[in-house]
């Protein structure tokens, strides 16, 4: 029912509230409604948000936007984890009115007295509700006497009451009537890891592994892929990421490039999931013992890494699971179990899990799998094809996860229809991977970064991978190191959380001849040594560009947030720019301005919506310039409405600008790149 001040579509909203919106600590977003009465009087509203302890918090006032629209808004920032809730409080605001009232009465001399006496009753009313402390009571008792005054001119006792400091203390302590708030909607408000991060994919088989052609190869560890973390810190990489690291069957077990046969020495995908050795809380022996596995753990926490682990919910023909519980699979028509298609792909070597028989049983031990890795000390995990499964098993297991340890966190590898992937994440996914491994251009990477950053960033969190050892995809092959620079640029300043697969630094791009997006020798099928300080003294790494992007997006607060993305004119298609800010009101602001082609110099110039930019009025107006500081490259240049940029395939560090804007007044100079 609508109250009696009408406060309509609260945003954000979930599900119409059925599912909270989400936050992480220290992240600043929107609450708005539509607030009005009926007739001319005026309304105000604000935000009241209650912690997880039930404790509200003093109310936020809400401005209103474009005229006309009765959209009110508000920016909130919760500094706790746990299930908050907001409400939007709207009222009528006697005081406005009044004053609206008095500016055109008074200076006509309508019921000039009567006016007076009403503003002066209204005001020693406000000044109740004003603390004593501070004057502000003082102010505002001290502006209704001299609306009773008749000893003074009328204009000086209207002025009185429009005083500044009378008005700036009841905008703070508005005099409220007929309060009426809207139903209070849920917020998830989890740790920032679950908006902020930097991941790194490797295989630990092949760190430190041996392939020598006419002898056995010799695989990598744990213990070996351990030496390889420190590398990863140095390149600020905040997660490390492993495929699966259980045992892998040996029926049906595939060759290099998906080759239907393997051989003595192949080693099979991780995703094949069990053997003799044991399933999922099984350690496949070649790369060592639990304790091993403690110790890559530890050594990630040393360097201020988390460890984030792939749950693959399938198996190999041999996991224990195909004998203990036949009843988890479907069966053909033939009587032989199904294994997994993607049509024209076939995973002869892997079955996927069938929920119809004994879903409560699958359940359970999911979650008895998800909590034998997580008192490893596991508290990241990446669901390996989340959308081939129900979204009702889902929202059970994350959420008997989450009720217990609320700092786990899950990322959907979907790769999706758009409404499972948003299901998904409504129903609990802390993260999900996007669309954007294959957004390229201008025009859509515009698009879709303000479809992420609009409505949906009330609950769906992107993870920009650049790469995957699925997918190689098409914008990178045969492109060189400079395609891989400017994907590196667009995850790392677009997205909250970006992710390369190891190989990506390096610019690996060697397609199977098929055409598609698989690489070719994958690691998915075959060890892969790298020599990566062979490629750094070369020059042929992307590590120090990478190094960089990460260490500003740790000094940016901008860059860590989702929500503030605003898109600048360019004049040419190749020139993508963009700013992030991580409030509306705060100065905190990076621009950035990228070349999108590999091959080719680009010239434009951009011209700036300088009111979204947090500069000073002046500023904004065009009348003064200020400075920009290039984080890649140390550059400091004095910037305007208007600025021309030129970016070569071969710039260093990058064929890109990303500026943090200095929020004092710089002077002399000309606009220039």
């Amino acid at each position: 029912m609508i109250g009696r001040i009408p406060v309509l579509d609260v945003q954000p909203l979930v599900d119409c509230g059925r599912r909270p919106a989400k936050a992480v600590t220290g992240e600043t977003f929107e609450i708005s409604a539509t607030v009005f009465r009926e007739g001319p009087g005026a309304v105000g509203a604000n935000v009241v948000l209650r912690d997880p302890g039930g404790r509200s918090g003093p109310w936020i006032p809400m401005r209103e936007g474009e005229p006309g629209t009765d959209r009110w808004s508000a920016e909130v920032t919760p500094d706790a984890e746990g299930r908050w809730t907001y409400i939007v409080e709207g009222w009528s605001d006697p005081v406005t009115s009044w004053q609206q009232t008095a500016l055109i009465k008074i200076p006509a001399g309508i019921d000039t007295e009567l006016t007076f006496q009403e503003g002066a009753t209204l005001l020693a009313r406000a000044a109740s509700d004003v603390p004593k402390s501070g004057g502000g009571r003082a102010a505002v008792l001290a502006a209704s006497v001299a609306l009773r005054d008749t000893t003074l001119a009328d204009a000086d006792r209207l002025a009185a009451a429009l005083a500044p400091e009378v008005t700036a203390v009841l905008e703070r302590y508005p005099l409220r009537e007929l309060v009426t708030a809207s139903l209070a909607l849920p917020l998830q408000v989890e740790r920032e890891r679950a908006l902020y991060g930097a991941w790194y994919e490797l295989f630990p088989r092949s760190e430190g592994a041996v392939v020598e052609e006419g002898a056995p190869p010799v695989t990598g560890t744990l213990r070996s892929a351990a030496e390889r973390l420190p590398a990863l810190a140095a390149m600020g990489f905040d997660v490390v990421y492993l495929p699966p690291v259980h045992p892998i069957g040996d029926t049906f077990r595939k060759g290099p490039n998906n080759a239907l046969t393997a051989g003595a020495y192949d080693v099979g995908s991780p995703w094949a999931i069990g053997s003799w050795a044991g399933g999922h809380d099984a350690l496949h022996p070649d790369l060592g013992t639990f304790e091993d596995f403690d110790a890559f753990v530890a050594r990630a926490r040393e360097l201020d890494m988390e460890v984030a682990l792939d749950f693959a919910l399938q198996c190999s023909p041999d996991h224990p699971w195909v004998k203990e519980h036949p009843e988890w699979f479907h069966k053909r028509t033939d009587g032989s179990v199904a294994y997994a298609e993607n049509p024209p792909k076939k995973y002869q070597d892997i079955y996927p899990v069938a929920f119809d028989e004994d879903y409560r049983g699958i359940v359970r031990e999911t979650l008895r799998l998800l909590r034998f890795w997580m008192e490893r000390g596991v508290r990241i995990f990446r669901v390996d094809n989340p959308h081939t499964k129900p979204v009702a098993f889902w929202e059970k297991v994350l959420g008997d996860i989450n009720r217990t340890d609320p700092d786990v966190i899950f990322l959907a590898e979907a790769f999706t229809r758009p409404a499972m992937l948003r299901t998904l994440a409504k129903i609990g996914f802390q993260q999900s991977y996007t669309y954007f491994t294959w957004r390229s251009g201008k025009a859509e990477l515009t698009a879709y970064l303000r479809e992420l950053a609009g409505e949906c960033a009330a609950y769906l969190r992107p993870n920009f991978f650049v790469n995957t050892p699925d997918i190689l995809p098409r914008n990178l092959q045969g492109r060189g190191l400079p395609a891989f620079a400017v994907r590196a640029v667009l995850a790392a300043t677009m997205s909250p959380s970006w992710g390369v697969y190891a190989g990506f630094e390096l610019g690996e791009a060697s397609a199977a001849p098929d055409g598609g997006e698989e690489y070719l020798d994958s690691e998915k099928y075959q060890l892969r040594p790298r020599d990566w300080a062979a490629a750094e003294r070369a020059g042929r790494s992307l590590a120090p560009l990478i190094s960089t992007l990460n260490r500003v997006r740790r000094e940016q607060p901008a860059l860590r947030q989702l929500r503030g993305v605003h898109f600048h004119t360019t004049d040419n298609p190749q020139v993508i720019a963009y700013s992030k800010r991580s409030g509306r009101h705060s100065a905190d602001t990076v621009l950035v301005v990228i070349n999108l082609d590999p091959h080719h110099t680009h010239e434009a110039t951009v011209s700036l919506d300088t009111p979204e930019l947090g500069l000073t009025p002046a500023q904004e107006s065009g009348a003064e310039l200020f400075q920009v500081r290039d984080e890649l490259t140390g550059e400091a240049h004095n910037w305007g409405r208007d600025n021309y940029v030129r970016l070569a395939p071969g710039r260093m560090p990058a064929p890109a600008h990303v500026f943090s804007l200095r929020p004092s007044p710089s002077t002399g100079g000309s606009p220039n790149s």
